[in-house]
């Protein structure tokens, strides 16, 4: 249906009546007579000329019309009532740019894999809310909790390598989502986690978190994100190292078992995406039902009917103003 956001700015239509009475009041002391020059005319001239005009009133009925703002609202939208509440702590430390991973036969490195598989996973995350956490050297709260999955995704893809430091604050970014969730009443509570290698940052330690999130029924996903086998160029040829011999899978894994969740280990795309199933299973929430409507802003018609109804204006006005131009310079 049609509505109007702030009516009361209609008053402003008498304003130019108001502004042209106050003028008429205003008493003329004198004038500059021009020898040899009809003065009689000009003074036509002008008063055609400054005569208000019905396009006139168009024009301002128009640009008060346009900033009332008026809207079209939709009929109402249910939420979804159901729900659980994800908390997304990603890696951005500088092994996170080693290229042992591969989408679509294409060597990638880690973090372009986890953005690749992520971004498919919030996408499928109706009725849940998500949050970012990116952590280095700190812990850093991108996004908070929300059902807007589409910023979530678009702060993950602006998520960059070094953007927060080069080392692994894996304490600080768990009880950070721990903190974050102490916001939320009635709260699945469960953090993704997910790195390529051992806590070597931050002030708090996996363990001390991972209590902390315990006590306050935040569930831990832990994923261990690298590939086991990697082939490297020598001077001695090709050789096969181990690119992930940094991660700590003993210490995701406690973590994980501590607040009763899983670790899962991420040596491509298929086992990331593993951690679907296992909280596509979890028990959603249910919340209070809130609806929205749909709001369209209208102000642009109003707005392209003054500018039209202003071109129109000038193309009949302009023979007046050509006249009066005429006369002034044929009196000078």
């Amino acid at each position: 249906m049609f509505s109007i956001a702030w009516p009361w700015l209609f008053i402003l239509l008498p304003l130019p009546l108001i502004f042209r009475r106050a003028q008429q009041q205003q008493k003329v002391t004198g004038h500059l007579q021009l020898p040899g020059v009809n003065q009689t005319a000009i003074e036509q001239v002008k008063q055609q000329s400054s005569r208000p005009s019905l396009l006139l009133w168009l024009i301002w009925i128009c640009l008060v019309s346009a900033v009332t703002r008026p809207l079209w609202v939709g009929e109402p939208i249910e939420l979804p009532s159901k729900g659980r509440d994800l908390m997304m702590a990603v890696d951005l430390s500088g092994s996170m740019q080693i290229q042992d991973m591969v989408i679509d036969g294409k060597p990638v490195d880690r973090l372009v894999l986890i953005k690749h598989v992520l971004s498919d996973f919030i996408e499928r995350r109706q009725g849940d809310r998500l949050g970012l956490i990116l952590f280095a050297d700190h812990a850093y709260l991108q996004a908070p909790l929300t059902q807007d999955r589409r910023s979530v995704a678009q702060f993950l893809r602006e998520a960059e390598i070094g953007l927060v430091g080069k080392q692994t604050a894996i304490g600080e970014a768990i009880a950070l989502g721990v903190k974050r969730f102490e916001q939320v009443d009635e709260s699945n509570r469960i953090l993704i986690l997910l790195t390529d290698g051992s806590n070597n940052s931050g002030s708090v330690t996996p363990q001390q978190a991972a209590e902390i999130a315990a006590k306050r029924g935040v569930t831990i996903y832990s994923v261990g994100v690298g590939a086991e086998v990697m082939e490297r160029r020598s001077i001695f040829g090709t050789e096969r190292v181990n690119p992930s011999m940094d991660l700590d899978e003993a210490e995701l894994t406690k973590l994980a078992e501590m607040t009763g969740g899983r670790y899962f280990r991420a040596r491509n795309s298929e086992e990331l995406e593993q951690i679907y199933q296992a909280i596509d299973q979890l028990e959603p929430i249910s919340r209070e039902q809130f609806s929205y409507r749909p709001q369209a802003d209208l102000f642009y018609y109003p707005l392209a009917l003054a500018l039209l109804f202003s071109m129109i204006s000038v193309v009949i006005n302009l023979p007046v103003m050509q006249q009066i131009t005429r006369r002034k310079k044929g009196a000078l």
